[in-house]
């Protein structure tokens, strides 16, 4: 059994931490950070969140998670020296969001499955207005474009294989695709990540 101890005093202790961190006398590094300035870091840190996730890793988890976490007492610190928001705004939005969003679970609604769930939390969120973005990485972004039911091209570019071919090995087979094009773009001078993000972009207006 997991001791969880008092998780909101670690996470005040945390927040105390990097208010000092960055207060009169603190770290001069972490004082000169802006939101801008800290997104390569947030995003690796997902990254790396996300391989030791995927590796089954407990104890990298752990360290991967508490990165993430920094970037998010971070950038809510830069948003609560500016007088705008604090950690506790962001944790109370975030619970209030839980909440709307699982009316089977807080208001007495019925879900049958994983699936039902899942279709109402995004007819939720269009009724929000919380629309789906760009935001996210291109690939994840072709992904999610695919699982609101957009279509994929009619046909791959010549040279590969046919959709109804699955080769032993697919997950090589698409690995090695996607660095074929990638090597593509770089011949012909392209940023592969913004070149799918707007094709993607393309396909959820209609203009694909």
């Amino acid at each position: 059994m997991v001791d969880g101890g008092d998780a909101l005093k670690d996470v005040r202790e945390l927040v105390d931490v990097v208010a000092r961190l960055r207060g009169p006398g603190g770290c001069p590094w972490d004082r000169e950070q802006t939101h801008e300035s800290l997104i390569p870091y947030l995003l690796e840190e997902s990254y790396e969140l996300a391989e030791a996730l995927q590796n089954s890793d407990p104890d990298s988890t752990k360290e991967e998670l508490g990165d993430v976490l920094l970037q998010v007492v971070l950038h809510a610190r830069i948003e609560e020296e500016q007088g705008r928001f604090s950690l506790a705004d962001v944790a109370r939005d975030l619970r209030q969001k839980l909440v709307r969003r699982h009316p089977h679970v807080f208001a007495g609604a019925s879900a049958g499955d994983a699936h039902e769930v899942r279709r109402r939390w995004e007819e939720i969120k269009r009724q929000e207005g919380s629309l789906p973005d760009f935001a996210r990485p291109a690939l994840v972004s072709a992904r999610k474009h695919l699982e609101r039911g957009g279509q994929p091209p009619n046909s791959l570019p010549d040279g590969c294989l046919q959709a109804d071919e699955q080769p032993d090995n697919p997950e090589a087979a698409v690995g090695e695709l996607l660095m074929q094009a990638v090597a593509l773009a770089r011949r012909w001078g392209v940023e592969p990540e913004l070149a799918l993000r707007r094709y993607v972009q393309r396909l959820a207006d209609g203009d694909g």
